[in-house]
């Protein structure tokens, strides 16, 4: 019954994200556009359906009657009847993702210990769930919608030529939107970093946290000594994929490229995704580590409430609390061991600096007393990718078409596979089939590090469209309408291929910096991409696309009628197609990030001149206050950075435990 309950919900809902109108210039879906409206007018929750979530839950209260959709999210009531949060608690955390859901699992287990997590976002809801809809997230309350300030010569096919950098705002944080890619990184990456003074960091000892948090369910790899079995992060293979991923991973074996478990530490080579889902369906950062402890009474857990300020004495440089907004209601709530930030690589800096803590004169101009002048936010890397190296094909039906699979009967008939089974096209990670680790001919590494990660889709940017498409995947990276239509327009929703190109290593790195002293602005971001005085970055790209064009040479994917799409970007039509420049330009055209900010909150010795933390996590020349998230990592790995979050989030919970007694000696 609960099955058939639950099938209907969601093909109704189905259906309603996909009547599309348009909104401010974009297609927001019917539903979601009249709870938009709603939100302007004084909207109390449907009686009928109260009645209803009552008779199934008697606990079942309405969180927000504003929110439409709120019986569907998850819950996080206070234990033990509480109405209202503690004064005072041992832990304070802000931010409920990756790294923050795992840190305040662990401390927890201590039942003498308690937790306050503080989380700006919303609990998550089971359309969250369906690994195939990822891209649609991007763009809806799930997400800060940030925005890279403009640069000249990079993102010039995006709307108002700036990169989009959307972060989680949810229950779960990133983990809740992001394409659930499950990676972690080089061993001689990791053995670098604690090379440079960071110690317990080499690759042997975060290996350890990478396999406590996870339960590998990864088919064949039974026996391996590098996953873990008994953790709370579900890792699996897709359970659907096409004849691409056979092409790509065929294709990689002619070129040199074994079929290997990429996370394993031996060899570089091409392999399944994996993806931290169960049964086809989402895992989440809060789905594995609260959702199954939420009835602690030592974890107290806050959705849709923005900290504003960590409280610093500035006597003694210590921190005793935060500061923040819940239900239009300024709160101070005071911390007696430790104020911990996961807030992630954009809003940790953020707030510190908010706090006064941060680079002195940049602190000083906008008005904020100084407590601990460090270089905050001064270093940011980060991941971009090119996804316009796209193949037609000749062949039907190997592709995840959007318009193909909304056609009734086939949709329903596949939403029903995959609430069954866990397979089906809605159990495809937004259409993420295959990781190949490549490293180039331009790479100068003496070590055996790839420079780009190969992304196998099964499809490419125009498989989201035809006239009742979404068009998710090229509006979650806002690319401009008229750039797409010039340069894809004749092939949109017909059969194709692509692999996007992450450059793993950039020479090129930003910052982040405040707007103003307002904790409700966003900071100033600059990635200063594609920028390094000698071009490695560009030349790596144009590897790149060197080698993605032998693989589509080769004949598993000649078999399939493999052609290169001649994109005819405005910026690039004075140029030669393929040759270096067109390509070129064409990066420079389409420059889209894949939300792996870090190094804003860097971790490293005392004798780094960028270092904001310690190894330790703990801030320097401040006491009781740490940074437990993406943007302490201080050199850029071969990952995407939900897995990493959460072992920083183990990691730091040991740590933590272990320091519960001592005092941090600060930085002067």
């Amino acid at each position: 019954m609960a099955h058939g309950i639950k099938f209907i919900v969601w093909t109704i809902l189905s259906c309603l994200l996909t009547a599309e109108l348009s909104v401010d210039g974009y297609q927001y879906p019917t539903f979601f556009r009249e709870a938009r409206s709603r939100r302007k007018q004084s909207y109390r929750q449907n009686p009928i359906i109260d009645m209803l979530m009552q008779s199934v839950n008697p606990n079942y209260d309405p969180k927000d009657p504003m929110d439409l959709f709120d019986f569907l999210r998850d819950q996080y009531p206070l234990p033990n009847g509480l109405k209202q949060p503690l004064s005072q608690y041992d832990y304070i955390i802000v931010g409920a993702g990756s790294a923050g859901c795992a840190l305040a699992a662990r401390l927890t287990e201590d039942p003498g210990v308690t937790v306050l997590l503080l989380e700006a976002g919303k609990p998550e809801m089971f359309t969250t769930d369906v690994p195939a809809i990822a891209p649609y997230f991007q763009r809806t309350d799930y997400s800060w919608q940030y925005y890279m300030d403009k640069e000249p010569g990079v993102c010039m096919g995006m709307i108002n030529e700036k990169c989009f950098w959307p972060r989680g705002k949810a229950v779960g944080g990133t983990s809740v939107i992001n394409y659930m890619i499950y990676t972690r990184g080089r061993p001689e990456e990791w053995d670098r970093i604690a090379a440079d003074g960071n110690d317990g960091w080499s690759y042997n000892e975060v290996l350890e946290y990478y396999k406590k948090s996870e339960r590998s369910n990864l088919r064949g790899l039974e026996d391996s000594p590098y996953r873990g079995r008994k953790g709370e992060m579900n890792v699996e293979f897709t359970k659907f994929r096409t004849p691409l991923i056979e092409a790509f991973l065929e294709a990689g074996r002619q070129l040199g490229h074994p079929t290997v478990d990429y996370n394993a530490p031996e060899q570089l080579g091409f392999g399944y995704v994996q993806t931290t889902t169960i049964d086809g369906k989402r895992v989440s950062a809060a789905k594995a580590f609260l959702h199954g402890i939420k009835n602690r009474p030592n974890l107290h857990i806050l959705p849709k409430s923005r900290v504003t300020k960590v409280l610093i004495d500035s006597t003694t440089k210590t921190a005793y609390g935060v500061q923040y907004v819940r239900n239009r209601l300024k709160r101070n709530v005071v911390a007696r061991k430790e104020v911990i930030l996961s807030a992630g690589p954009i809003a940790s800096p953020q707030l510190l600096m908010l706090s006064g803590v941060g680079p002195k004169d940049h602190l000083s101009n906008h008005g904020i007393p100084v407590i601990q002048d460090l270089p905050v936010g001064r270093m940011l890397f980060d991941h971009i990718s090119f996804p316009g190296v796209i193949y037609t094909l000749n062949t039907t039906g190997v592709t995840l078409s959007e318009s193909r699979l909304i056609q009734l009967p086939q949709s329903i008939q596949t939403v029903a596979q995959w609430l069954q089974y866990g397979d089906g096209p809605p159990a495809s990670p937004g259409a993420v089939e295959g990781i190949g680790y490549i490293k180039t001919p331009v790479s100068n590494d003496p070590a055996n590090v790839p420079d780009i990660e190969l992304i196998s889709i099964a499809g490419s940017l125009v498989s989201d469209g035809g006239p009742d498409g979404s068009k998710a995947v090229r509006r979650g990276m806002m690319i401009s309408e008229n750039v797409f239509d010039a340069a894809f327009g004749t092939i949109d929703d017909t059969e194709t291929w692509s692999a996007f190109l992450m450059l793993l290593h950039p020479k090129s790195f930003g910052f982040l910096e405040l707007k103003d002293n307002n904790p409700w602005s966003f900071p100033r971001m600059r990635g200063n991409y594609l920028s390094d005085a000698y071009g490695q970055d560009v030349a790596t790209f144009v590897a790149a696309v060197r080698h993605v064009q032998a693989l589509a040479a080769t004949e598993p994917f000649q078999r399939l009628g493999a052609k290169l799409h001649r994109a005819q970007y405005p910026a690039c039509r004075a140029l030669p197609f393929d040759s270096d420049a067109y390509w070129e330009c064409a990066v420079r055209t389409l420059t889209a990030t894949l939300h792996h900010q870090i190094a804003t909150c860097r971790m490293g010795p005392a004798s780094d001149p960028w270092a904001v933390v310690d190894p330790r996590l703990r801030v320097y020349g401040v006491r009781n206050l740490r940074v437990v998230d993406s943007s302490v990592i201080p050199r850029t790995v071969s990952v995407h950075t939900n897995a990493p979050a959460i072992m920083i989030g183990e990691k730091a919970a040991d740590m933590i435990k272990e320091d519960a007694d001592q005092i941090n000696p600060g930085r002067s």
